[in-house]
């Protein structure tokens, strides 16, 4: 294209080639329709006979998919109070997270999720109590989600707290539970929280301990995993370039 054309069309412009490349992407990533799984969904949330069609597998990729797409820039333009309205009278996520509270990884963002799509369980560490399991066993069992996905991140405040030996209130058993997965984690280098490889590492480790006791400590979520209605999943979530890795 001439350089007089490409001024007529404004595709000289940054801002004008930026908007086409984001365009672009889009549509590779198949933003089109409503709802979270855009490929599937096309209700303003989540419907029931939607979710039941999906496979736990189809679940898990169409939350890579939002994830590229939070990347790319060019997440949907949702409307969330006409699924705030579609979701009032009943809720069909298809997954539940166990995520650490930090503020900087929310997964209903970084996953471009809408209302409804989601059970989502925070606490510090993204570690598992009975009341999380439980929690868990009535999102699959009786919500019927079939997905569990236990997701850290990058530069975890309380992984580093835990290597640190950090002592404060009710926060020092909380820190205790992250402990096995430092002395689990085999690292050659600096062991110690400035150490921000090394604290990835424990990081890792912490979701993949989390994962075999959520199957070692709850039958319930064991037998669906082994009867093949859910799967049960490790994700670790990088702050730096906000890439959600899944993996087990």
């Amino acid at each position: 294209m001439c350089a007089k054309c490409e001024r007529s069309l404004g595709t000289d412009n940054p801002g004008r080639r930026k908007f086409l490349r984001l365009t672009a992407s889009a549509a590779a990533l198949g933003i089109t329709g409503n709802g979270l799984f855009t490929a599937i969904a096309s209700a303003d949330a989540l419907t029931k006979a939607q979710r039941n069609k999906m496979t736990p597998d189809q679940i898990i990729q169409a939350m890579k998919q939002g994830n590229e797409r939070f990347r790319a820039g060019v997440r949907k333009n949702r409307n969330y109070l006409n699924e705030q309205k579609a979701s009032a009278k009943g809720q069909y996520p298809a997954a539940v997270l166990l995520s650490c509270i930090d503020s900087r990884a929310p997964a209903e963002v970084i996953m471009d999720l809408g209302l409804g799509d989601i059970f989502n369980c925070r606490v510090a560490g993204n570690i598992a109590n009975s009341d999380i399991l439980g929690s868990m066993e009535f999102a699959c069992k009786l919500s019927g989600a079939k997905v569990v996905v236990v997701m850290g991140h990058t530069a975890c405040g309380a992984v580093k707290g835990a290597i640190a030996n950090a002592e404060l209130g009710n926060l020092t058993g909380l820190l205790a539970k992250i402990k096995p997965a430092i002395e689990t984690t085999s690292y050659k280098g600096d062991r110690s929280a400035n150490n921000y490889a090394f604290v990835d590492a424990v990081a890792r480790t912490n979701v993949e301990m989390t994962v075999a006791d959520i199957r070692k400590s709850s039958p319930v979520l064991a037998q669906l995993e082994t009867s093949g209605a859910i799967r049960i999943v490790g994700a670790m979530y990088n702050l730096e370039t906000a890439a959600l890795d899944f993996f087990g």
